[in-house]
């Protein structure tokens, strides 16, 4: 390796939704820093099989209320 074009590779520690933590080598950061984790594989649908919905800001809220009159009209159904 080329000296001097490298980032420093140290030791991390990250902490999980539920307060765990594990220890492993990163660029990212300053050596013995913590970076808590707001999604992880305890707690992201990917690996968890159960889905929630997650409404940042009224997003949701503002798509209904914005494209809502877009839907059936009434009196009709959905076959």
């Amino acid at each position: 390796m080329k000296k001097g074009i490298h980032p420093d590779y140290h030791e991390i520690t990250y902490v999980m939704t539920d307060g765990s933590e594990f220890t492993t080598k990163s660029t990212m950061g300053k050596p013995g820093e913590k970076i808590r984790l707001e999604i992880d594989p305890k707690s992201h649908p990917a690996w968890t099989g159960v889905q929630r919905l997650v409404d940042t800001g009224g997003q949701i809220s503002k798509f209904n209320n914005k494209f809502g009159a877009f839907g059936l009209k009434a009196g009709d159904t959905a076959n």
